[in-house]
């Protein structure tokens, strides 16, 4: 009887085992990226104070009321070139003349939210400087100086091109 001995190799030096390895490293590797981005990169958080905030909802009814009453209507176009935001806001389709806040709000990134103080001319012409807005969906709401009236909606300034909000 003959025996024959096979020498033994050391397991790392097969392939099987490293290829077995590579399902659970990537796996390893993935979930430690997105890890570092989670971390870099947190999400806005919800408000604290969300009550309070729900309880407000009726007193914006009541401004946008107020709005539909004095017959509001917002018209405006942004021209990305020079960074400018022009318009005419209206009461009852004459001029209305009153300061207003316009308040432009990111989707996703309350960092990127934009507050101006609009001053309508004698023809409630408003001409705003707005530098580098960003072409997504905004939440638009233009109130008054003494919160007692509201105009809101939304605008993709790249797809629509006019901002037209107007109290119904």
């Amino acid at each position: 009887m003959t025996t024959t001995t096979i020498a033994a190799t050391p397991w790392y030096k097969d392939r099987w085992p490293w290829l077995l390895m590579l399902g659970p490293a990537t796996v390893l590797a993935g979930g430690a990226f997105v890890t570092t981005l989670a971390i870099r990169h947190p999400d806005a958080l919800v408000v604290g104070d969300y009550y309070k905030q729900g309880k407000a909802i009726n007193q914006d009814l009541r401004r946008d009321r107020a709005a539909s009453a004095m017959g509001l209507a917002l018209q405006a176009r942004y021209d990305a070139a020079a960074g400018r935001l022009t318009g005419r806001i209206a009461s009852h389709g004459k001029p209305f003349t009153a300061p207003f806040r316009l308040r432009l709000a990111h989707p996703t990134l309350p960092g990127k939210d934009v507050t101006l103080l609009a001053v309508p001319d004698a023809d409630g012409r408003v001409d705003l400087a707005l530098p580098g807005l960003e072409a997504t969906h905004w939440q638009v709401v233009a109130e008054g100086s003494l919160n007692d009236w509201r105009l809101a909606g939304s605008w993709d300034w790249k797809k629509q091109g006019a901002l037209i909000i107007s109290a119904d």
